[in-house]
């Protein structure tokens, strides 16, 4: 009675947490009927990858093609500088629901709710709580910059997805080897442990990272990063299991095999992501061996060869692209929404609104609460690892980290507070996390303060009042100038 009890807790904490997502990325998704942001490069691939198997040139602005005329598409292959997941997707997506904005849009609302079921499924596991996996849940279905790229047909979101489904799985890899690790005490097995057989879950992780570099080449750096934390917790678990040899045992057992398993998969995956490009004669430099003999990497097959060619071009264009943008921010400000990314502008019929002079606006910005709150939460995670020994939560912080730190060297070049999409799922699990841990009480045999409860649950409406003001600069919605303007609380918005 009680397992069952508990189990439809969870059932309806996450059919709830996911609706609330849904319906904040699904509702009036083809709106604007005008191409936001980068749209004009993703969403018009796509649909030159339906229509003819690879990407081709378009002319004009993008105008046309958001009103449903797509006659500036030309058969000249086009320079494109992010690899085809995402754009696969998106195509996937207008397949499915149409050409019109809702059709470019939909795979990225989809998936992105999917995200928002991710995390507070994963984080009811960790924490043993209904309950905070809930509030992780709603965390991220509430938050600007995880809705705003939901909404948009851009890569970002489809990176964010498939490095949260990564984690995700090598969490369950983790269960399961401590399953067995829990089933063969140290005198039943030998000073190195149990043998774990093949690890499945991981070997899915590997593949859905190598997607999510297919996306955009950072997810290569999240894979590295994860990968090897979860060796070291792994190290961890034999040595709490009371292996003695617990650390050649991880590396021996754990981490060798997992490298030779990512340096396999996640090429292959990479590259059979790349499939329509080998087989089209349009795509761009696909016959580029050919036209330069004897150059490039010569020993490679003349297919490989021109995609090797292609990345270094690719490569070098993302080195140098310091062409100044407006709504360019330094990632030393994207923890704090210091500098978010302005989607899409334009007047509104005055009809539409109250007050005359309307406007539509989508800027990309989190949740302020959250983000703002979440820096304390990350501070408060790398106390709790060297006073406490508490580890969760920087494993959580380890997440924002990597989608962090790595463009430091890259602050030179024009980039985007946005990028932070894929640190948004482990702010958020990293908060829910620091929020239980201040809500107990640990010199009280971690009972839970009233007053702290309290405290806890009025930020939580707080959270909700400030994304239900945010809204509508979210979604574009026509509202007065100077409601707009009310929004920004910061002169860097």
């Amino acid at each position: 009675m009680i397992v069952t009890l508990w189990r439809w807790r969870a059932t309806v904490m996450a059919a709830s947490v996911t609706a609330l997502a849904a319906v904040l990325r699904f509702a009036d998704l083809g709106h604007p009927r005008a191409l936001v942001f980068d749209e004009v490069y993703y969403a018009r691939g796509a649909y030159s990858l339906l229509q003819m198997g690879y990407e081709g040139k378009w002319g004009h602005d993008g105008g046309h093609f958001a009103m449903g005329n797509f006659s500036d598409l030309t058969t000249d292959g086009d320079y494109v500088v992010h690899p085809m997941v995402g754009k696969l997707l998106i195509a996937a997506g207008m397949k499915i629901a149409g050409n019109g904005p809702f059709g470019y849009r939909f795979a990225g609302a989809f998936l992105g709710t999917m995200t928002v079921l991710i995390v507070a499924l994963l984080v009811r596991r960790i924490m043993k709580s209904t309950v905070w996996g809930g509030v992780a849940g709603v965390l991220l279905a509430v938050d600007g910059e995880h809705i705003v790229l939901s909404r948009t047909a851009i890569l970002d979101i489809f990176l964010t997805f498939f490095v949260v489904a990564g984690f995700a799985l090598l969490w369950l890899d983790r269960w399961r080897a401590q399953r067995i690790y829990a089933e063969h005490p140290p005198d039943t097995t030998g000073a190195f442990g149990p043998r774990v057989g093949i690890r499945w879950w991981r070997l899915a992780a590997i593949v859905t990272f190598g997607l999510a570099s297919g996306v955009k080449w950072s997810g290569a750096t999240f894979a590295a990063a994860f990968l090897l934390v979860f060796v070291l917790l792994d190290a961890s678990d034999r040595r709490a299991a009371g292996y003695k040899h617990w650390l050649p045992g991880a590396a021996l057992r754990s981490g060798l095999p997992g490298a030779l398993a990512t340096v396999i998969l996640m090429p292959a995956t990479y590259i059979a992501q790349w499939a329509n490009w080998f087989l089209t004669k349009g795509s761009y430099d696909r016959d580029w061996a050919q036209l330069h003999p004897g150059q490039g990497v010569t020993w490679l097959p003349p297919a490989l060869r021109s995609l090797w060619e292609y990345h270094v071009s690719m490569y070098n264009y993302h080195k140098h692209l310091d062409t100044p943008h407006p709504w360019e921010s330094h990632p030393a400000g994207w923890i704090i929404q210091f500098r978010p990314t302005a989607f899409f502008f334009e007047k509104a019929d005055p009809s539409t609104c109250r007050g005359g002079n309307c406007v539509e606006d989508i800027t990309s910005i989190g949740n302020p609460l959250i983000w703002w709150v979440g820096l304390a939460a990350l501070c408060f995670a790398i106390w709790r690892l060297v006073v406490k020994n508490d580890s969760i939560g920087i494993i959580f912080g380890a997440g924002v980290l990597i989608g962090w730190l790595p463009w430091e060297p890259y602050a030179h070049r024009t980039i985007f507070t946005f990028y932070s999409v894929a640190m948004a799922p482990f702010v958020v699990m990293m908060l829910a996390w620091a929020l239980e841990r201040f809500a107990r009480l640990d010199h009280l045999e971690s009972r839970y303060s009233r007053v702290r409860g309290l405290a806890v649950g009025w930020f939580l409406v707080a959270v909700l009042v400030v994304s239900a003001f945010f809204y509508p600069v979210w979604t574009g919605q026509p509202i007065p100038a100077w409601y707009q303007t009310i929004h920004v609380w910061l002169p860097t918005w």
